[in-house]
């Protein structure tokens, strides 16, 4: 770890180097030069992550790998589809290559922040030999970059818990979503994580998650916090395997 944190101390500076071909799909693109000022404020926004937090999330992504199978089958039914474009979003990225061994998607995107967690997922994509299949689009919580009407799945994990480092941008999501598009917000092992997977990382996830920052949120401020936002889309607040907002755009 302490190898890799020094290679990340040292390459803050690359930032917005993949050209519009290497970033994006025929759906997913970079905004043009003549936003570039958008691009710059992103990166910006992005960097106020500290590295001792960047650590801290890569560890919980890490140590999550055993549970990514199954919360990929509870995401994969709340999504109801096997083809769509997916995109995952966030510094807690990882349940996406589970969606991608179980045949769920056809095109595959991580949307990465802050600038520094992307050079933690092209190793992970790398050793997982996705590198042709799964592309990385630098991003942040307003899913700058990424068109509208683009994608089929939104997963945002850790979006509700947060909020010292970032926060959901529903309207954004909304605007992301192709019409009868879904997004999955929110945590959780999922409904079909076996005890015998949670157990042995329960505690230390739990350690982790509250060094980062994580807060309790109830049902109730999360409903707050979609009718401050001005948002029009059909959700559901779910409990069962995690605290979750499923959003359907009609």
């Amino acid at each position: 770890m302490k190898q890799y944190v020094q290679q990340q101390r040292n390459s803050t500076k690359i930032i917005c180097s993949l050209s519009v071909s290497q970033a994006f799909n025929d759906n997913l693109s970079l905004t043009g030069p003549e936003n570039s000022h958008i691009l710059w404020r992103t990166v910006n926004e992005m960097n106020r992550f500290d590295l001792d937090t960047q650590i801290l999330i890569q560890e919980i992504n890490e140590l999550w790998e055993l549970v990514y199978p199954h919360l990929a089958k509870h995401i994969s039914g709340a999504y109801g589809r096997k083809d769509g474009v997916i995109l995952e979003v966030g510094p807690f990225c990882g349940v996406i290559y589970s969606l991608m061994s179980q045949g769920v998607g056809s095109q595959f995107m991580i949307g990465s922040f802050p600038t520094e967690m992307k050079l933690f997922f092209n190793d992970q994509i790398r050793k997982k030999g996705l590198t042709e299949k799964l592309s990385i689009v630098e991003t942040d919580q307003s899913l700058n970059g990424i068109h509208e009407n683009s994608v089929d799945l939104v997963i945002f994990r850790g979006a509700l818990f947060f909020p010292s480092i970032f926060r959901v941008d529903y309207r954004s999501v909304k605007k992301v979503l192709m019409p009868g598009g879904v997004a999955m917000i929110g945590g959780g092992f999922g409904k079909f994580t076996p005890g015998e997977v949670i157990l042995p990382i329960a505690e230390r996830s739990k350690d982790l998650n509250l060094k980062i920052g994580k807060i309790e949120v109830t049902a109730e401020q999360i409903k707050d916090d979609i009718k401050a936002s001005g948002v029009t889309i059909d959700c559901e607040i779910i409990h069962e395997g995690g605290l979750w907002v499923i959003l359907h755009k009609g």
